[in-house]
């Protein structure tokens, strides 16, 4: 693979690449529209979504930071985009070009004043993995095998020019109102700088990793600060494959549901008991060892989740509450779907709208044991989503509903949902994470 020698870092500069990669979806329709004259109209489409998909992640992996975690978000919402995009997005969880060795040299001497050979007795020039915002790269000391983490140059000083030019097309695909957005981008650019704070991601990491050190079957790096600054973390080396190669592989149902109670015993204890959230569930913050052990490599993405958001979400999440029309009002004025100023057609839409998604999406919270390989339910989730995104009530409606918190709280199940259909998980104790309560 190719390596960086410079990103585009310049408002100017990161701009002028995505107008390329528009330029080049204009050309694609217009041999879109030439081959529909001679060609089936599902081929047609198919080709023009494959060739916008490379050209546009060709684009955002040249300028990595925010914007290509916009595609490694987007990878995730396997019901919201056509395959091409979503198989081509996802390759931001792990696997874009890395930076040249004398970039990452650079980076060394401007925070510690050494190269990094000079630092570790054995150093990689070569990165092992590249993502959105960071590559890794593997090290020696004494006796530890330890990985690396790089972050790319200029991607804390673009989050806020990267979000401005990505939000017009994002409010136009998620229909936003401009009025009342600044809550949801607030959100996502404050966590994007989080991110891209490693001393912060460091001091995140070893909480984690010593409140979870008792849950069965997960593994969590050892963390060194001497080696870590804000723009570089070391840790130790994990050793095992990456999640989607794990899950393209022949394993027992056993081993399968073996994991899968372990993500779902782990999301479960952060979010009743630390009341936080590792808010970035992709495959690519996460290993699997030759023993079917969780390995978590990555807390950069952390989402606090507040009293006053908890009780409410997790009121609705009851069915029971679902049902008694007085309380569920209630709690939907509390989330801020619902407001003081609508209308009672607005109302009227909104409840039900909600309704139907939370009866869907509440259901393993409902049973003792759910099964995650019943494509069933991931056919209605996707039914459900193309439905209301078909129609034209919402056009007319302010759809800037919902708290803040919704975002990365929903960002998370969507990623563990998904994550556990592709394990084929199929008897989770719901409930399972309560015995390890300290």
């Amino acid at each position: 693979m190719k390596t960086l020698n410079s990103i585009p870092t310049s408002k100017i500069g990161r701009a002028g690449n995505l107008l390329k990669a528009g330029a080049k979806v204009g050309i694609n329709y217009i041999k879109y529209y030439g081959e529909k004259l001679t060609k089936d109209e599902a081929e047609a489409r198919a080709n023009l979504h494959e060739q916008n998909a490379t050209d546009i992640y060709d684009s955002l992996k040249e300028l990595k930071g925010s914007a290509l975690k916009v595609a490694q978000m987007l990878s995730m919402e396997k019901n919201l985009l056509p395959a091409a995009y979503v198989d081509k997005f996802s390759l931001s969880q792990f696997s874009v070009p890395p930076l040249s060795a004398a970039l990452v040299r650079k980076t060394f001497r401007q925070y510690f004043g050494k190269n990094p050979e000079d630092i570790f007795d054995s150093f990689s020039p070569e990165s092992i993995n590249a993502a959105s915002i960071g590559q890794v790269h593997q090290a020696m000391k004494s006796d530890k095998k330890l990985a690396v983490k790089i972050q790319y140059p200029g991607v804390k000083e673009s989050i806020s020019s990267d979000l401005k030019m990505v939000k017009p097309i994002a409010m136009k695909m998620f229909n936003i109102r401009k009025e009342g957005s600044e809550k949801y981008f607030g959100e996502v650019e404050q966590k994007l700088f989080e991110e891209t704070d490693y001393v912060l991601e460091l001091k995140r990491s070893q909480q984690f990793a010593n409140d979870c050190a008792h849950l069965p079957n997960i593994k969590f790096p050892g963390y060194y600060p001497d080696y870590s600054c804000e723009k570089i973390l070391t840790m130790d080396w994990m050793d095992g494959i990456h999640f989607s190669e794990y899950v393209q592989k022949g394993h027992t149902e056993a081993d399968r549901n073996l994991l899968g109670q372990t993500f779902w015993d782990f999301y479960m204890y952060q979010l009743h008991v630390l009341r936080k959230l590792h808010a970035d569930p992709h495959p690519g913050n996460f290993l699997i060892s030759a023993d079917s052990e969780l390995l978590v490599i990555d807390f950069g993405c952390i989402k606090e989740i507040p009293a006053d958001f908890y009780k409410p979400y997790f009121e609705l999440a009851d069915q029971k509450n679902l049902k008694i029309p007085s309380m569920f009002e209630k709690k939907l004025y509390e989330l801020e779907i619902l407001a003081a100023e609508d209308s009672p057609e607005e109302k009227t839409y909104f409840k039900q709208l909600f309704y139907d998604m939370l009866e869907l999406f509440t259901r393993p919270f409902n049973a003792a044991h759910f099964d995650f390989s019943d494509e069933k339910f991931f056919e209605e989730i996707a039914a459900l989503g193309q439905q209301y995104a078909r129609l034209s009530e919402m056009r007319k409606f302010n759809t800037n509903r919902g708290s803040r918190h919704f975002i990365y709280m929903n960002r998370t199940f969507f990623g563990l949902y998904n994550m556990m259909h592709e394990l084929k998980a199929s008897h989770i104790n719901i409930n399972n994470f309560e015995k390890f309560r300290k």
